[in-house]
């Protein structure tokens, strides 16, 4: 009985030749590819090379605050990069109100309806400032505390992420 996984019969098996497999690496080099086979006459062979990434740093600034648009624009302006240093968070009044979830802001409690708060507003603990949408599902967001309206910083509709703040209270 014979063995399925006994060698092939080395008579059989057409000798391997160093040259070819060298060149094969040096195309590799040579185009940045990571593999290659090549199949003739019954002899396969594939070359491959592991490929190493540089480490990548990624630099994570802090999120826009976002303010209502003047009523009058002037020209367009172009945006200029700004520097790391104002990336910083600004010094904040208050307690800001975050998002307890992923989902959307809605500053009233349907299209067209007045927001549940303006800037300037007073409210009283427990009051909604908002509503976020999560799954089709409206969930109202509470002042966690009784106080004046600061700064609301998002906008109606716009996507909001877990931990991101959304009113300030002082």
């Amino acid at each position: 009985m014979s063995n399925p996984k006994a060698p092939a019969d080395p008579v059989e098996a057409p000798a391997i030749d160093a040259r070819l497999v060298r060149k094969l690496a040096d195309i590799l080099k040579d185009t940045g590819l990571s593999e290659i086979e090549v199949e003739h006459a019954g002899l396969k062979i594939r070359v491959a090379r592991e490929l190493t990434a540089a480490p990548v740093n990624y630099v994570q600034a802090a999120a826009p605050a976002y303010a209502p648009a003047p009523a009058a624009a002037s020209a367009p302006v172009a945006a200029a990069p700004a520097p790391a240093v104002e990336a910083a968070p600004a010094a904040v009044r208050g307690d800001a109100v975050k998002s307890p979830m992923v989902g959307t802001a809605y500053l009233s409690p349907q299209p067209g309806a007045d927001a549940f708060v303006k800037v300037g507003d007073t409210v009283a603990a427990g009051q909604t400032l908002l509503i976020v949408e999560a799954m089709k599902t409206m969930n109202p967001i509470a002042a966690p505390k009784a106080g004046k309206i600061v700064e609301i910083l998002v906008e109606d509709a716009q996507p909001v992420e877990f931990g991101e703040p959304l009113v300030v209270i002082e």
